[in-house]
């Protein structure tokens, strides 16, 4: 998958668990901001229903590909698909002028594949889970020859060894259905997916600071879209990225659009990830959670301490892909924050729940003190 700013792959483990020990044998698990649906992935692969949302197209084609489609519908053509455009010749177009020319997201002779194959991908007029699974093949294949520490709001200033390489396709990791029914893919926004849709259990990964997604990978948002937009920049970011973004980019509002989001909610277990570089602190967090449900939750918490994302292991880089600053830490502590009525299942005991989820000396496990009780 994509390399991603916030990605959970590490905590992947413990969210597994964390929605095993506190959800029933069968059920069904919102994941409501998506990003690259490694969350969702996983829980599928580990027997759930998932829906998956996110408001950022490339988000939700993700979701598409690893939630929704199922291998048995669409492996098969996804393969000869990709032997295909494998095949097809670079033609210049829009990304190789935007991304390859105007930018250096990408050398030309890739950029040129990338216009070559999506043009392809848009005249076939394939049904919408298969188109799904090309267009995530498509956008991981470009993502393994980028230029960028990771992000998209700049690009390095001499070219990445990855970049020379030739870009190719490859089939994505489809899984097949779950056994408890098809997963679903949504593009909503996240209060109108958390009010419309009855699951559960929930799981909320939020934006955690000012920066939006939008904006840190639009490259991947004008691949899926294709709607060729205006650009604006060094960056050659989409227009509409200024109008775009997000409640919870935003640190004076942050913390009332979490708990409006939390209390509508349609689900009676809540598993929250969250960052110590996010907008709140963990003690913040876990009072909003034991507001739920009239004060009635249970709330536990899973700590653990991780790299920072590769950006800030290489340094901090201006538009034109100079080093400039200096990084403050390059570590950070991640929370997995659990939530149910109190009257909920013994099995997500909070102890226990740190033994199985996390046997890594640098997790940490304590119970909240807003707690009515153990978890």
């Amino acid at each position: 998958m994509i390399k991603y700013i916030g990605s959970k792959r590490v905590l992947l483990p413990v969210i597994v668990e964390a929605v095993r020990r506190a959800a029933p044998e069968g059920a069904s698990v919102l994941d409501l901001f998506s990003g690259t649906s490694r969350v969702g992935h996983a829980l599928k692969r580990a027997g759930y229903r998932v829906i998956a949302n996110d408001h950022n197209a490339y988000a939700a084609t993700l979701a598409r590909c690893y939630v929704e489609a199922d291998a048995e519908d669409v492996l098969e053509d996804a393969a000869k698909l990709v032997r295909e455009f494998n095949g097809l010749k670079g033609a210049p177009g829009y990304f190789t002028d935007t991304f390859c020319i105007r930018s250096k997201y990408f050398q030309p002779h890739n950029g040129e594949r990338i216009d070559a194959i999506r043009e392809a991908i848009a005249a076939k007029g394939l049904d919408p889970d298969l188109e799904a699974v090309m267009l995530a093949s498509l956008m991981e294949a470009a993502d393994r020859v980028d230029s960028t520490t990771g992000l998209q709001m700049a690009y390095l200033k001499d070219w990445a060894p990855r970049s020379f390489n030739d870009l190719e396709l490859r089939v994505p990791d489809v899984l097949p259905r779950a056994v408890t029914g098809k997963g679903r893919a949504l593009n909503m926004d996240a209060f109108d997916a958390a009010a419309s849709v009855e699951v559960d259990i929930a799981y909320i990964d939020p934006p955690y600071n000012q920066h939006s997604y939008v904006g840190n990978y639009h490259v991947w948002e004008s691949l899926i879209r294709w709607d060729k937009p205006e650009v604006y920049g060094v960056a050659c970011k989409r227009i509409d990225v200024r109008d775009r973004r997000s409640i919870f980019n935003s640190r004076p509002k942050f913390a009332d659009a979490l708990r409006g989001l939390l209390h509508s909610v349609r689900a009676e277990r809540i598993i929250v990830s969250f960052s110590d570089e996010g907008y709140l602190s963990r003690e913040q967090v876990e009072a909003m959670l034991g507001e739920l449900w009239h004060g009635e939750a249970q709330v536990s918490v899973i700590e653990t301490d991780f790299k920072r994302y590769v950006g800030a292991q290489i340094g901090i880089y201006n538009p034109q892909g100079e080093k400039v600053g200096r990084v403050s830490h390059v570590r950070n502590r991640e929370f997995v924050y659990v939530a149910f009525r109190a009257a909920g299942p013994a099995s997500t005991d909070a102890a226990d729940l740190a033994r199985s989820a996390m046997p890594t000396p640098r997790s940490a496990l304590a119970t909240s003190p807003s707690a009515s009780g153990p978890a």
